[in-house]
């Protein structure tokens, strides 16, 4: 039988040890507590312990810590063969550019309304929407995006920490544009000093880009080492970065 779910009246209630969450034997391996609000100094305590929110609208918020964790090493980003032809169009093609932050309320709502295989709605309730915007607005939530033809094609949102990213969700609305987004946060990662890249829970998508379960010790000691690290100052992609994919820019100049 499980333990008591601990209840987080507010923000003076901290979260309980990573170690206390549900074990895999239990109805909801991975959940460590509920309630409380998404408030910016909330979710910095979380992320900054590996702890993140994920929850149905209806219910309290729910905060996770599974182990394993679903981690992809910015150095084992697999690149296809497919993907890398795709790359290398999208790159050539003058209409077609990488942009960090310029439409990330427009990623977010295209993130939250994207429909998922075997999920009846969203987690990215609008508790969510409204939180996330407001840690953008402070600087610590970022959209990689893919634009072509002048249309936001596909892209992806996070929460970076010093130098430590975690993934939230993509989309994609034209074939390969979220791997395009995410090819380019790896290089991103890659230049920065960003060497893990969190990715919450295992997926066979993710798996087949190179990603794989870190055990939820190992991880907490990585976050531990990286959160406290110089933040990145500069979030502009640049086409040099596709260097770090073996991929040639055309040399165009840096994109914004």
């Amino acid at each position: 039988m499980s333990p008591p779910l601990p209840w987080l009246e507010d923000e003076c209630t901290p979260l309980p040890a990573p170690t206390k969450a549900l074990g895999i034997d239990s109805h909801a391996p991975g959940l460590l507590a509920a309630g409380g609000q998404l408030t910016l100094r909330r979710l910095c305590e979380a992320y900054r312990n590996g702890v993140f929110p994920w929850f149905s609208q209806g219910q309290p918020v729910l905060w996770w810590s599974p182990d394993p964790r679903m981690v992809l090493p910015a150095t084992e980003f697999r690149l296809h063969r497919s993907l890398r032809k795709t790359l290398q169009r999208f790159i050539a093609a003058p209409d077609c550019e990488v942009r960090i932050d310029t439409a990330f309320s427009d990623v977010l709502n295209a993130c939250a309304n994207s429909p998922r295989e075997g999920q009846d709605g969203t987690w990215i309730v609008p508790d969510m929407q409204r939180a996330y915007t407001a840690w953008h607005g402070a600087g610590c939530v970022h959209s990689f995006e893919t634009w072509i033809d002048g249309e936001l094609a596909g892209g992806l949102y996070g929460v970076a920490l010093g130098r430590m990213f975690f993934g939230e969700s993509m989309f994609s609305r034209r074939t390969d544009a979220s791997k395009i987004a995410l090819a380019a946060l790896v290089c991103f990662c890659r230049v920065q000093g960003i060497r893990l890249i969190d990715c919450q829970q295992n997926t066979s998508h993710l798996a087949s880009l190179g990603a794989h379960e870190m055990p939820r010790a190992e991880f907490l000691r990585h976050v531990a080492n990286t959160v406290d690290a110089e933040p990145v100052r500069d979030w502009t992609y640049h086409e040099t970065m596709w260097t770090q994919l073996g991929l040639r820019p055309t040399l165009r100049g840096a994109r914004a």
